[in-house]
């Protein structure tokens, strides 16, 4: 695949093709865990989302379990936690492995040399900053939070391309 957006991923609700109706959106993608120390990055991610869903911008989540065993529930508890705790909206796949073996091809593709971000994921919440036409533009550490400067500039300069391509 050469599209973040031909990946097909079942939603945590079960519904299918979660990552589909993105195409032509900005995509601000994390893997995400309930129990680490990085879970309070949950409210600054659907700020983002409640402020620029209407600019045709999107995070997705990915829920994984692979750092230190931080996202043990099943979907029904992830989808509870992440609504009652941060009250989120954004599209969230089912859980999956973002490194080693079984790691998902979205995330086999995301890490990909070819992409110019290579290299296993560190740690919950890291994020991926993809184009609206599904290239990978930028790779942040999980320490960086979502209003950081730099994430904020990357985000607008991606919407810009976006609206001036068409």
């Amino acid at each position: 695949m050469s599209n973040f957006f031909d990946f097909k991923m079942n939603s945590l609700q079960g519904t299918a093709d979660v990552l589909g109706p993105l195409a032509g959106r900005v995509v601000l993608a994390v893997n995400v865990a309930s129990e680490c120390g990085l879970t309070p990055q949950y409210a600054g991610l659907q700020e983002l989302q409640k402020d620029l869903v209407d600019e045709r911008f999107s995070v997705v989540g990915f829920p994984c379990n692979q750092f230190g065993a931080q996202e043990p529930g099943t979907a029904a508890d992830i989808v509870a936690f992440c609504t009652q705790r941060f009250a989120v909206t954004f599209p969230m796949s089912q859980k999956i492995d973002v490194n080693g073996p079984s790691r998902d091809s979205l995330y086999a593709w995301l890490t990909d040399p070819a992409q110019g971000h290579a290299g296993d994921i560190e740690w919950n919440f890291e994020k991926f900053l993809i184009s609206h036409d599904g290239r990978v533009l930028k790779r942040y550490p999980p320490t960086v939070k979502p209003q950081d400067y730099g994430v904020l500039q990357d985000i607008a300069e991606a919407l810009e391309q976006a609206t001036s391509s068409g």
